[in-house]
């Protein structure tokens, strides 16, 4: 079977995502793709794009799986003699609709921002089929949509909600967790201390100042510890990085992005508690990957975290309100040895077994 993937923002995770599946299917997988950067006009502008070169070549799909950053409406409208009788699904790694918008963003003052959302709903609506990262993505888009479609003046669409959560599902997200086995590092170039351990996108959304502000505290505590600070660096990051480079100087083992996936993995593997403090994951794949080499999560009751541990693990890794004294504890009783359950949790979101259930959905929705 051939699948044509359409992402207008080929970079990051969603490159990743992409690529990994293309590697590990059994089908013939075609990407048709833009640059990852300037994202609301992809979102505005790269269906246009993508059609003329969706129309320029000989490409012959059984399915098309485009993701939630493309106008699904307009590329289908601009290729509709050629995609007309292709089904099509598109794919939500995030939404604008429950997405926390940043306060600094000017979109927001100018009430600009539910376009984006907008985009969103009726790519939904004009695609066959609609895919979600987790069943949280899924039941709080689904949730949201009244309220957001109840906000205009008349023909609001309401009616469609249900049916467009008949024909929507959960597919998680795949990843590439085997090939971080192989940069283990030897038992003796642990520390002694506890690591704590970010490996996060530096952006608002994540919540660095919680982050950080619990171990301030913890310092002041007098406790010892050590820190990896990981994740891709924006120009306009928030300013807490700054300031905790500063104050946490005398912790800090590795401070900043890593420059190979193989560095990325060995500093994983050299951690030991990953405090998360997000207000927003729809997935969240550096969690999980972070687990899958054993790093022990301290995880906010909400978002898709639960998912990743069975329910009778909740008590010893999750915490609600301020993470500050559940991870002081953490670092003073630092076990080093590794907890296996964390990782057979989490091993079967690993491309080897998710290509498969991958291909057979897909294979479903082309009707073979």
């Amino acid at each position: 079977m051939r699948i044509l993937i359409i992402e207008p923002f080929f970079t990051g995770s969603h490159r990743q995502w992409a690529e990994g599946y293309q590697r590990h299917s059994g089908h013939a997988v075609e990407l048709l793709t833009l640059e990852g950067r300037h994202w609301k006009w992809r979102m505005h502008g790269g269906a246009v794009a993508l059609a003329e070169r969706f129309n320029a070549s000989d490409s012959r799909p059984d399915l098309i799986v485009a993701t939630d950053m493309l106008d699904l409406t307009t590329f289908l409208s601009l290729t509709r003699k050629r995609t007309a009788r292709i089904p099509s699904a598109i794919y939500f790694h995030e939404n604008q609709l429950t997405y926390p918008w940043s306060a600094t963003d000017a979109d927001v003052k100018l009430k600009r921002d539910m376009h984006y959302a907008f985009i969103n709903y009726t790519s939904a609506l004009a695609a066959d089929h609609v895919l979600f990262n987790s069943h949280y993505h899924r039941e709080s888009f689904l949730h949201a949509l009244p309220g957001f479609l109840g906000a205009f003046p008349d023909h609001q669409g309401l009616s469609g909600v249900a049916a467009m959560g008949n024909k929507s599902g959960v597919l998680h997200l795949g990843l590439d967790l085997a090939s971080l086995d192989g940069h283990r590092p030897e038992a003796h170039e642990r520390q002694q201390e506890a690591v704590v351990l970010w490996n996060h996108r530096w952006e608002y959304d994540k919540n660095p100042e919680q982050f950080f502000n619990a171990l301030f505290t913890i310092k002041d505590r007098g406790l010892k510890f050590k820190l990896v600070v990981l994740g891709e660096q924006f120009k306009d990051s928030p300013a807490i990085f700054k300031e905790a480079k500063e104050r946490l100087s005398g912790h800090i083992l590795h401070w900043g992005h890593a420059e190979s996936r193989e560095e990325y993995a060995r500093w994983l593997w050299l951690s030991d508690i990953l405090p998360v403090t997000c207000q927003q994951d729809f997935f969240g794949g550096s969690v999980v990957e972070a687990m899958y080499c054993g790093v022990r999560p301290l995880l906010p009751m909400r978002l898709a975290y639960p998912e990743h541990l069975p329910s009778a693990a909740h008590s010893s890794y999750f915490y609600e309100g301020d993470p500050t004294d559940r991870l002081h504890q953490l670092i003073a009783d630092n076990d080093r040895d590794r907890t296996l359950g964390v990782r057979h949790s989490v091993e079967h979101y690993d491309w080897g077994s998710m290509a498969v259930a991958y291909d057979r959905r897909f294979m479903e929705m082309a009707g073979h």
